[in-house]
């Protein structure tokens, strides 16, 4: 036994990489760990992607269906992409090779919000699953599991998939053992019981996860660190953005709607997010909490501060110097954070419970509050809807941000109409830009778009946007959300043809 294999009957199924890849077939579906880079396996999937690639060469195709928690990593999502060894990808994935593979139509993906995965998994949803292959960091020797740096689906995994592949990863910092919280309460209906969590702190489960040895099949020992995320620093307009939501933020405690030390934060991932996380280190707000799916540095260097109390979630994505300083930490952090199955962390009765204060990104927002996260130009998938759905619909505040243009100026990012939805008007009560906030709760439709286009909209294109809705308010179908078909998709169809959303360029 090593040190980190402590139970002799799974010591005893050590295999190398290559050997534990052999026993996935051709057609299997197979649950993966991972989830925004942390806790995925790291010598299973590249030793698989050379058996495809080999099996390939030999006119003999092979593909699997790759479930994990969300994003992975080049030697994992990239690997496989590279060798066209995935059939179907589920429930979210941010490789370029995967995109690529997607948008091209070679790979069909399922986007989901990710706190629907596990009950679909359980209801067969998505076909029986054959394999799993979860990365550990430790093996007691009464055979639990210590999780790794990102729990995901991993319980799911285990409990649904016929067999089990171990990577148990000596990497990842031991002192990860007690941060856990499993929940093994969940159920389907008419069986299912309210998820007792009132505060992020609680922890109601057990810190392990739990798989009958006889399931397991291969043990592979790794160190091998996490993809790390690098994180550029807040350019202007992300910390102009920032300045808008504290701002606001300011304003709810002073007109009573939310207490000083806020409600639970969740922040979706990205340098926006770590901006406005920076700007709450600044800021005037103490004994904060966080609710939410990932942790990254902005999360970490409030909790290290002493601003932030406690952080519930799902994994990390932090970038390598923020990773360096969590491992040699790690034991301090241990009772002030816990990390989730992402059914838990993203669970719509906690989130609406707790009422967290839920940030995310977007691609565009249109006049009337719609939300586009994550297509672009109406076609092409970029990464998924993650898990903004999960809490935007259900939160106290819901703020989407973005920056008002990209593609250097070509691209307005508040458009007629979103070439794509994913959050409804209906869930959307703040859009942010570096132009301004505009807060849509309460108002009409009309009024929502005076509002966009006034506080959020880039100069450059505001008097296009006031054309489109004055011209719309005279002559469309109707006037409570006027729209000129014709022309609501203009702006897209334009930056197809042309390379911009501006008009005689």
């Amino acid at each position: 036994m090593t040190g980190r294999i402590r139970n002799r009957q799974l010591a005893a199924k050590i295999v190398e990489a290559e050997e534990a890849a052999e026993l996935i077939e051709p057609g299997d579906n197979v649950g993966m760990s991972g989830f925004t880079g942390a806790g995925y396996p790291k010598e299973v999937p590249g030793a698989l992607a050379k058996r495809v690639a080999g099996a390939n060469a030999e006119g003999r195709p092979m593909q699997i269906g790759l479930w994990t928690g969300a994003s992975t990593a080049p030697e994992l999502d990239g690997a496989l992409a590279e060798v066209d060894g995935i059939d179907v990808r589920l429930p979210y994935q941010s490789d370029p090779v995967t995109r690529e593979r997607i948008n091209s139509g070679r790979m069909d993906y399922t986007d989901i919000h990710l706190s629907h995965v596990a009950q679909r998994a359980w209801q067969g949803i998505f076909g029986e699953l054959d394999v799993a292959v979860v990365e550990v960091s430790g093996i007691t020797a009464e055979g639990h599991l210590i999780p790794s740096a990102s729990v995901g689906n991993n319980k799911t995994w285990l409990d649904r998939a016929d067999k089990v592949i171990l990577e148990v990863n000596s990497w990842q910092s031991e002192h990860l053992d007690g941060m856990h919280d499993i929940y093994y309460g969940t159920a389907l209906p008419p069986e299912r019981k309210p998820i007792p969590i009132t505060h992020p702190a609680d922890r109601i489960g057990v810190p392990y996860l739990e798989c009958p040895p006889e399931k397991v099949i291969a043990v592979v020992e790794t160190e091998s660190p996490d993809r790390n995320t690098v994180f550029t620093p807040p350019d202007e307009n992300s910390e102009r953005i920032a300045g808008h939501v504290l701002d606001f933020l300011e304003s709810e405690v002073r007109v009573g709607r939310i207490p000083r030390g806020l409600l639970p934060l969740q922040s979706g991932v990205g340098n926006v997010a770590n901006a406005v996380l920076a700007g709450l280190g600044n800021g005037p707000f103490d004994q904060l909490t966080a609710y939410t799916e990932v942790i990254q540095d902005g999360m970490l260097q409030l909790l290290e501060s002493d601003k932030l109390r406690i952080a519930s979630a799902t994994a990390f994505s932090l970038s390598p110097a923020a990773v360096d300083r969590f491992n040699r930490n790690a034991a301090d952090f241990r009772d002030r954070i816990v990390l989730r199955p992402q059914e838990i962390s993203n669970h719509p009765e906690v989130v609406r419970r707790l009422g967290c204060l839920a940030m995310n990104g977007i691609v565009e927002a249109d006049i009337y509050g719609n939300i586009n996260s994550t297509h672009l130009m109406g076609s092409r998938i970029q990464n998924g809807i993650g898990g903004s759905g999960d809490f935007a619909r259900n939160a106290y505040v819901s703020i989407f941000m973005t920056p008002s243009v990209a593609k250097g100026g070509a691209v307005s990012s508040i458009v007629p109409m979103v070439s794509h939805v994913d959050h409804t008007e209906h869930d959307v009560d703040v859009i942010v830009t570096e132009q301004g906030l505009a807060d849509l709760r309460g108002l009409s439709p009309r009024k929502r778009a005076e509002r966009i286009i006034d506080q959020c909209a880039h100069p450059d294109f505001r008097p296009a946007l006031r054309d489109y809705f004055d011209r719309a308010m005279s002559s469309s179908y109707g006037r409570h959300t006027p729209h000129l078909l014709g022309e609501a998709l203009s702006w897209h169809q334009r930056f197809i043809d042309e390379g911009t959303m501006r008009t005689g360029a």
